[in-house]
């Protein structure tokens, strides 16, 4: 059984015996009418567990807090297709906007039209207005009895590992906190038993992973696993936080190895692939750390697809969960351990 140990203030997750029955056991009860099993595990293994679901329902685990006005004061407007610049409020035509993935900030409104920065105008039905997500990770207080996941996507649960829910069972929502009681392997991927009599393939889940500091890595530093999207945060062994990212998509792949933080920013725009379909433009992205090249974390108010890969190679996180790790760096050093995770 896979254990979490606290010594003082050092938490050391002994992950190879959190899971039973072992992944390469395969699914012990191989039909949901097999004799001898309840919900899909030998029924002596789920009553035991059945215990410790009753004793410990949710991940023991406190959030980040979220300061809310901060969260809000990230709203911008994204540049729909065909948008039209003008001189004045119902004037003449003089540009257009690209169609990337563009957001400006209004400086004033006038017979429909926004002012944008440099004193043009656009049809205001032209700008989309965003919000931030208000979703962010998790501190460690204290020992944990199982391993613990996020739900990525609102799911129904199975009451068997690979058999067929009951579209009349109520949804798991996304980015609930989960335990995972135990793992079978059906077919290609693996089934967490996430409640009584509810299972999760693992396509839906974003697991914590934590890791062992490398060799040569000393002090505060993180790891990006990019298999499960999900960034953890140490102090030399101590796990003390984790939470969802977003990753570079194929073809902006996050690069896997060991970096340091060479600059942050409070405070910065970014933009690229200036003159492509995917060319973008943000106008102010927050707490940037960047660690390789021109790749970052930082924070995103242009999206809430956490535990999926979304960007252009850098870390995306959310406003509250990038504040906390750019404030927890301080003025020292950050290691960022980037792991292409299980495969």
């Amino acid at each position: 059984m896979k254990r979490t140990l606290l010594i003082g203030v050092l938490l050391v997750f002994d992950l190879s015996a959190v899971i039973i029955p072992a992944r390469a056991d395969g699914n012990p009860c191989p039909t949901e009418s097999t004799p001898g099993c309840t919900f899909g595990l030998p029924t002596d293994q789920y009553n035991q567990l059945l215990v410790q679901m009753n004793a410990h329902p949710a991940p023991e685990v406190s959030d980040v807090p979220v300061d809310v006005p901060e969260v809000h004061s990230f709203s911008f407007y994204k540049v729909l297709p065909n948008t039209q610049v003008y001189d004045e409020p119902n004037g003449n035509v003089i540009d257009k906007l690209s169609d990337g993935f563009n957001f400006v900030i209004i400086h004033g409104l006038k017979s429909g039209y926004a002012m944008l920065r440099d004193g043009t105008w656009v049809k205001r039905s032209s700008l989309k207005q965003t919000y931030a997500s208000q979703f962010s990770g998790v501190q460690f207080p204290s020992a944990l009895p199982f391993p613990m996941a996020w739900v990525i996507q609102a799911s129904i649960p199975y009451p068997f590992p690979g058999g067929v829910n009951n579209p009349k069972t109520p949804a798991v929502e996304k980015f609930k906190r989960v335990y995972l009681y135990a793992s079978v392997h059906v077919g290609q991927w693996d089934w967490y038993l996430i409640g009584p009599g509810q299972w999760l393939e693992q396509r839906k889940l974003a697991r914590v992973d934590p890791v062992s500091r490398p060799a040569d890595v000393s002090g505060k530093w993180v790891a990006v696993n990019l298999y499960e999207q999900v960034l953890t945060a140490y102090d030399g062994d101590n796990l003390i936080f984790a939470t969802l990212i977003s990753s570079g998509l194929p073809g902006w792949e996050t690069r896997t190895g060991e970096f340091k933080v060479w600059q942050k920013l409070n405070l910065t725009p970014m933009s690229g692939a200036m003159g492509q379909a995917d060319e973008y433009s943000l106008p102010a992205v927050p707490y940037v750390m960047f660690f390789d090249n021109d790749i970052s974390l930082h924070g995103t108010y242009w999206h809430e697809g956490f535990g999926f890969k979304h960007s252009h190679g850098c870390v995306n996180m959310s406003i509250s969960d990038a504040h906390w790790v750019y404030n927890w760096m301080g003025d020292g050093d950050l290691h960022v351990v980037v792991q292409s995770g299980r495969s």
